[in-house]
Formats: C-alpha cells, structure tokens, sequence
C-alpha cells in the first residue's frame, strides 16, 4: 500500500523565511485572580520565602496573564493534593452533564504527612509469568480479603478502583486553581502518581495476610516468554478473574504493543514490532527526561498536555487491548473509569512502573528526573494500609528501593534492537517540491508534511549538547474516544502497517478513554538524532513527516509539524 501523492491536501511547508526564527506567541487567555493569604513569619532559620512573599502580594497573578503559550508562569506552584471533601462524579464537559459514576473516596479531614519506614527486607516483584503456585495462592488469598472488606472502607477493592477513577476523570478540581481540573495522566505526574498508587495497594495487600514481604507480579509484556496474558488473571475460579475481557486475547495470544482492530495475529509480525516498539519508547524516543516522563503540569495547566513516550505507547495498548470491546465503553480495562476493577491493571501497571527503574538504570551519569521543585514538591493524597489518609510527595518516589522494592530481573531483549532503514535517501524530500496546507488538519487520511531543518551537519558535540526533536503539536482530540496514529520519517512507499524494524517508524500516540467528554490539546516529541543517522539523512535541508491515522483519525486534529533542539 503506497501513500497517497502529495497534493494541496496533504503537504504542508512553512513559508516563513529561516532567518526570522521562532517568533514568541503570548496568550491573551484571562487567568482569574485568586486570593492568597500573606505571611511575614520567618521560617526556615530567619529567611521570609521570596516566593511566597510575591505570591501574597499577587505576584501569582500579574505573572501569569501574560506569558508565552508554551511557558509556564514564572511564579509556577506544584499540584497539589485535592480537597476530598470537593470530589464530584464529574462532568461530560461537551454536554454538561454529570456522570453516571461516582467514584469519590471516603472523607476524612485528619491527614498526616507520609513518611517511608525503614527497609529491613526488600519486596521483590516477580514476573508474572514466572511465579508458583505458592505465590499465586497467596496473592488469591489477600485480593479475596481486599474484595471482602466492607464497601465504606477505602482499603476495599472497589474503593481502591476508585482512586483511580477518582484522580483521573476530572472529579477533582485543582487545589489553587478552582477553574482547572485535576488530571494525574498525559503529563510528567504519571509515573510517580501511579508508584504511590501501586505502593499503597500492594502494603493493604501485604497486612490483610500479614506478610509485609508482599509483593505485586509484573506482566512481562516486553519480553517474548510473557507477552500472553498472565496465567494466574485467567482462572475463573479466582478472585483475579474479570470476565470483561477481551476473548480473542486470551492466552496464548500475544500483547501487540501496537494494538488496533487491525493489527497482525502472527507472533513472527507482533514479536520484532513490540521488540522495535519498545526500543523507541525506552531508547530512541526518551533521550530527555521531559520525552520520557510527560510534559510540564502545574497548578493552571490544563490537563493532558502531553504524555511521555511509554504511557503513549506501550501503557495504552495493553489498556485497550485486555478490554472488553462487547463493553458499551470498553470497560474494564479499556477506560480510565473502569480500569483498576481488572486486577491485571495492577500486574500491567507494575510492568510500566518497572519500565522508570529499568529506564533511570540506562540513563547512567545522564539526568534521570527533572530538578523543578513544580515537580518534586507536587503531592497527592491517599489511605494506607491503616486506613490513614496520607500526603505523600513526588521526590519520595525516585528510588524504588528505598520505597522497599525491586523487580525481579528479566531480560530486555529490545535493548539491542536498534531498527534499520528500508530507504536511504527520501526523493520527495530532496526535490523540496509541493504546495502549501494550512494547519490545523483533520487526521481522516495520511498526511505527508515536508517539514524544513534549521540545522544540518551536527557534529558529535552538537548532539551530545543537543536533541534534534520532531514536535507534532496541537493534537486536539476528545477525550471519550480512543484514537491513535503513527508516524513516520522519510517513508514514501512502504505498507504502513508493517512496522518490523523499521527505522522510518518515529513513534505513535494513542490514549486511553476517559468516562468524561471535553476536547484537550497535546503535543508529542520524538527524537530525530539517531533515526536521521540511520536514514543518511543527517545533511538534508528538510525531512518528509508522514501522519497515519490506525484509529479514530476522523476524531483527531493536528495543529502543526516542527522541529526543535533541546
């Protein structure tokens, strides 16, 4: 299947000229002036917090209506934990009307301020398909135990479900911004929210069988041997069993970390393509930590404003693939509402968490996490195996041993799986010939973007200074439909469903749906250093950018194509 011919349609080239640059673009959008309560007392040995100082003589306020679109305000404030006692069922915000689930916590007003306890013995988390039979009895028991407690107890299962649902349907409003909703997904809050969500869950398990060894499976997904679906979630005797499930991908079908209604069945397709998918979300695609994690979001954000490459990618698709598609939503795990009453969302989540530690191992002396205290200062809120309402912070989350676990090691056969280019040189790309479109653009066929290089012949030192990076922005698309496409780097004639190791394959972005309706934009970033190296294209004056819609393309807007380095 060729792509299509490159018309007034489906080629776009930006007609300003190089050397004008990037020109600022400011926003005009009015943020509302909230009140804030102005202390003298000196804390912190004598020293009055410049910050908080500018904050209460609303600094917060005349920083912020008036900045760059793409820049947060200059006197930014970390998430913070909501106000339990303002949880809502939320709200389709296309149609205003609430929700038919109510998945808000039990109150409580008396918090404490978590702090991690000593390790005396490491949990270890075993690869779900390599446990035994004591293990899997032993994890039967606690969920029967975890599904007996009473529903008003916020260890209960279907109160842990809705921890999940809670924190991520927008049933939170933002804790200093009443006019923004809370949204722990599609930013740089996914991997420490989820660490804290799994950490608490595995503990409830841990104490109602009074073993604090404990420790949650992982699925393997990206690793050969534990593709299938784990053994222990599909006994319809154990309390691990859902049925909304997705039949046709019962054991031994094998994960397609690529996953759409139209994705191949045969392992000899599915293997090499998760193994090249999973090089580009830990390798290729995650040389910064921003690529890696998510985009920037504080207090004001709006949600979503741009997913880090393995919550995109791999994280989606395993979502969707186990739900149930005879579930009018998809449910269960194929929605973010519904998602955590699966059991195996744990056992996946597991897996994704343990994609942070492996990735921060390969990191080296590379920056691992961001230093913003936006970020390392953001906290969230949730009960601990005693039923405590604690707050707990993201800098507490960086090293899984000192929360008291590590992952069994497997191996990463992805690791060496660098993908190789099927066409050296792209001809469209050389001619430089085409006319004009205008973004935005609606994704319902594939558009082919000549997209221009400010620089050429980097040198070693230049791409260790910096990422050469392809930003695909404006990604405006509703939240209630799950929709993806993938995009590729100078590939003119090749099947685009075919992705084994191909190097013209820059990445993907896909979602999980929500419960709630609105219409968020994002951007993705995908690293362009190492995939022009390989498509001798390092010297080319511009790259030819192909959009292909696998679902839901109708759904999906496309604001602009764009070079950056980092």
């Amino acid at each position: 299947m060729a792509f299509p011919p490159l018309s007034s349609s489906s080629l776009t080239i930006s007609s300003r000229p190089k050397f004008f640059g990037e020109l600022p673009h400011f926003s005009t959008r009015s943020t509302p002036c909230h009140r804030f309560t102005m202390s003298c007392r000196a804390e912190n040995g004598g020293k009055v917090d410049r910050r908080n100082l500018l904050l209460g003589m609303g600094g917060l306020c005349g920083a912020t209506n008036l900045v760059k679109a793409d820049a947060p305000p200059a006197l930014a404030a970390p998430i913070s934990a909501p106000d339990l006692a303002k949880c809502s069922r939320g709200t389709n915000l296309n149609t205003k009307q609430p929700l038919d689930v109510n998945c808000c916590p039990p109150f409580s007003d008396k918090i404490i301020d978590y702090k991690l306890p000593p390790v005396t013995k490491l949990r270890l988390r075993p690869a779900a398909h390599l446990v035994t039979k004591e293990y899997i009895a032993k994890y039967e028991k606690a969920t029967e135990l975890m599904k007996a407690l009473p529903d008003d107890d916020p260890r209960s299962f279907m109160q842990q479900a809705n921890v999940h649902c809670a924190y991520c349907n927008l049933t939170y409003e933002q804790t200093g911004d009443p006019d923004e909703k809370l949204q722990v997904h599609n930013s740089w809050l996914f991997y420490p929210w989820h660490r804290w969500y799994l950490y608490f869950y595995e503990r409830i398990l841990g104490k109602l069988i009074d073993d604090p060894t404990f420790a949650l499976p992982y699925w393997n997904w990206d690793n050969p041997p534990g593709m299938p679906m784990p053994a222990l979630f599909v006994n319809e005797n154990s309390p691990l069993y859902n049925p909304k499930r997705n039949q046709a991908h019962l054991p031994p079908a094998l994960m397609d970390l690529l996953y759409s209604s139209k994705s191949s069945t045969d392992p000899s397709v599915i293997i090499p393509t998760n193994l090249n998918e999973m090089y580009g979300e830990m390798v290729r695609n995650a040389v910064k930590p921003e690529d890696f994690y998510g985009a920037k979001y504080i207090v004001g954000s709006d949600p979503d404003p741009g997913a880090g490459t393995v919550e995109r990618g791999s994280h989606t698709s395993v979502h969707i693939w186990v739900g149930d598609p005879r579930s009018p939503a998809g449910e269960d795990m194929g929605n973010f509402y519904s998602t955590a009453r699966d059991p195996i969302f744990f056992c996946h989540h597991a897996n994704v968490d343990r994609m942070w530690s492996v990735w921060r191992d390969l990191r080296g002396p590379k920056p691992k996490d961001f230093n913003d205290p936006e970020w390392l200062d953001a906290d969230f809120v949730f009960y601990d195996e005693n039923a405590q309402l604690v707050r707990v912070k993201v800098k507490d989350t960086l090293e899984d041993v000192k929360m008291g676990f590590a992952y069994q090691k497997v191996e990463l056969p992805w690791l060496n799986k660098r993908p190789k280019a099927r066409v050296r040189k792209s001809k469209i790309a050389a001619s430089s010939t085409g006319t004009t479109t205008v973004f935005p653009v609606t994704l319902d066929k594939v558009v082919r973007v000549l997209v221009d290089r400010p620089k050429r012949k980097r040198s070693s030192k230049d791409k260790e200074r910096e990422e050469e990076l392809l930003v695909i922005e404006g990604i405006e698309i509703d939240t209630a439909k799950y929709v993806r496409f993938e995009v590729f780097v100078n590939d003119e004639d090749d099947k685009p469903g075919e992705i084994i190791d191909r190097a013209e394959y820059a990445g993907a972005y896909s979602q999980v749906p929500h419960k709630n309706s609105t219409k968020v934009k994002s951007k993705i970033r995908l690293g362009l250093t190492e995939l022009l190296e390989d498509l001798d294209a390092e010297d080319d004056d511009k790259i030819l950018v192909s959009l292909v819609p696998r679902v839901g393309g109708e759904d999906i807007t496309i604001g602009g194509v764009k070079i950056i380095y980092v």
